[in-house]
């Protein structure tokens, strides 16, 4: 098997002065003090190449022992294992920017063992890592292919935008900027579904050449941070609320989290809410004026006192927010008590939050922790562990339910470039075609996230997303028990009800809850206990 790898995917002998490594940080074997750049296509390029009517898109250079493998739809994460035979290196190491030879020979294993400081283990554990990455890169081209076969623009424009981001990966300015060129004039923001997604990926991949440093420079991208104006946020936030209103992604985030914080404070008097980003900046408190009308509709009496504490950076808005709640809820004979706490997730302190001798407390977040997962994770870790000392009943989890950080760009790139087909799939199904709400969702909202995981990196990279397997391991090693979600008849009447859509799909895995669209998931709920 060892042997067949090898065979399969790499040599990694060096070639033209290039210096092998391994750092076990960065998960994976890099190149440096490259002289010349060695080009060749990867799997899912050659794979996009073959227009051909069937579904028999198979990578050709895979052994035979590939075929004894089950297909599962939920595939091993491209981001995290994949970096492609053009260039195998993290833009978020200080070694990145090596390009990998040719498919070739077979003595690499040799070659590779005469190296100090690489152990044999580890380059099979490359090997093996690349290996189940080529059978994720198949099923994630195969399913765009599938969505365009039909039309051979389409076709043509899945095949460009894959290679413009591998000349963008191998730092190839000038073919790169040919490439833009091409995708300027056939990625429009009001065609086709997909020709509207890759809008989005080519304004990512611009952004991300005009950063890269020159060819030939050992280092990584270096990418400023964000500084967007408040045109720009304004224009973000507007589309937040269009993608609520029009979109069952939050809406379905939400209703699964009030349905078990109402079951764990099903019989309390006094109860005590932590919202971790304080529902995404939504104007109104969307979520919680539904949260007090459950509240005033159970059996039995109501709470005698409700307490919401937002965590967010904009205490003014919060506070009007929070004015609002206490308003409401006071209309419909709750006491509901709002205080704000101005911080980021990083620099949340347990003092920050104050819990009342004999409240039961629960923590709700949603769609927020990816965005302090970095690459020494010590930044969640410290969330985490501030959340286990308050000893919540209940944690839920809602998260984008994809790969987006990965430290190799390309495996990235495909992964993002699947998911967001897929959220512009359900769009144009939802939408016609030159509805101004549509377009300011994709522009202003998906767009910027879709920005994000392709042209930046360090710091500046925030959105993160994680599979829900990977969230399981993270919540695991930080000291919570999964609650299994027991509610799927429940969500799928509420789908139903809220959306007639039928390619909005809810199913539940391994105790999680996942709203998908034609199977591919889109974002994932779960329920974590101390």
């Amino acid at each position: 098997m060892i042997h067949d790898m090898a065979n399969v995917f790499l040599s990694l002998e060096p070639c033209n002065g290039d210096q092998i490594g391994y750092d076990p940080m960065e998960n994976g074997l890099y190149l440096t003090h490259h002289k010349e750049l060695s080009y060749s296509l990867n799997p899912y390029t050659s794979v996009l190449k073959r227009n051909a009517p069937t579904n028999n898109m198979i990578i050709s250079s895979l052994s035979n022992d590939s075929a004894s493998f089950k297909r599962l739809r939920r595939t091993p994460s491209l981001g995290e294992s994949f970096g492609s035979n053009t260039t195998f290196y993290s833009t978020d190491s200080s070694s990145s920017g090596g390009s990998l030879p040719r498919i070739g020979s077979t003595n690499s294993v040799n070659s590779l063992s005469l190296q100090p400081g690489i152990h044999f283990r580890d380059h099979v554990w490359a090997l093996n890592q690349r290996y189940l990455a080529a059978e994720a890169i198949e099923e994630a081209a195969a399913d765009i292919i599938n969505q365009e076969e039909e039309n051979g623009e389409g076709m043509k424009l899945v095949q460009l935008l894959i290679t413009c981001a591998e000349a963008v990966a191998c730092r190839d300015k000038s073919r790169a900027s040919v490439l833009l060129s091409e995708l300027r004039a056939s990625a429009l923001v009001f065609g086709t579904s997909f020709q509207r997604v890759a809008s989005c990926f080519m304004q990512g991949l611009a952004d991300r050449l005009a950063l890269v440093q020159p060819l030939g420079t050992v280092g990584y991208v270096a990418t400023p941070a964000m500084n967007k104006t408040d045109i720009a946020l304004e224009k973000k936030e507007k589309a937040l609320r269009l993608l609520y209103e029009i979109c069952p992604h939050i809406q379905f985030g939400h209703f699964v989290a009030n349905c078990l914080i109402l079951e764990a404070f099903e019989g309390e008097s006094f109860i005590h809410v932590v919202d971790l980003g304080m529902s995404l900046g939504l104007p109104h408190g969307h979520q919680w004026r539904r949260l007090v009308q459950s509240l005033v509709n159970r059996p039995g009496q109501p709470p005698r006192r409700l307490r919401i504490t937002a965590v967010g950076q904009n205490i003014e808005k919060l506070q009007i927010i929070g004015d609002e709640l206490e308003d409401y809820a006071r209309s419909l004979g709750i006491n509901l008590e709002l205080s704000a706490v101005e911080s980021n997730l990083e620099n949340l302190k347990p003092k920050d939050i104050k819990v009342y001798d004999g409240e039961v407390l629960v923590v709700n977040s949603i769609l927020q922790l990816h965005c302090v997962v970095k690459e020494s994770r010590g930044a969640l870790n410290s969330v985490l562990q501030v959340v286990h000392e308050l000893s919540p009943k209940i944690l839920v989890l809602v998260e984008q339910d994809s790969s987006h950080n990965g430290p190799f760009f390309l495996g990235r790139f495909m992964e993002a470039l699947h998911y967001y087909s897929a959220i512009f799939d359900s769009l144009d199904v939802m939408l016609p075609k030159y509805d101004t709400r549509r377009a300011k969702i994709e522009q202003f909202y998906f767009a910027e996230e879709i920005k994000n995981i392709v042209s930046c990196e360090g710091p500046a990279r925030v959105e993160r997303h994680e599979r829900v397997d990977q969230w399981r391991r993270r919540m695991s090693r930080a000291g919570f028990q999964a609650a299994p979600i027991k509610m799927v008849s429940q969500a799928k009447q509420w789908l139903a009800k809220v959306n007639g859509h039928e390619g909005f799909t809810i199913t539940e895995e391994k105790g999680c809850l996942v709203l998908g669209w034609k199977s591919k998931p889109i974002v994932a709920a779960s329920c974590w206990k101390c």
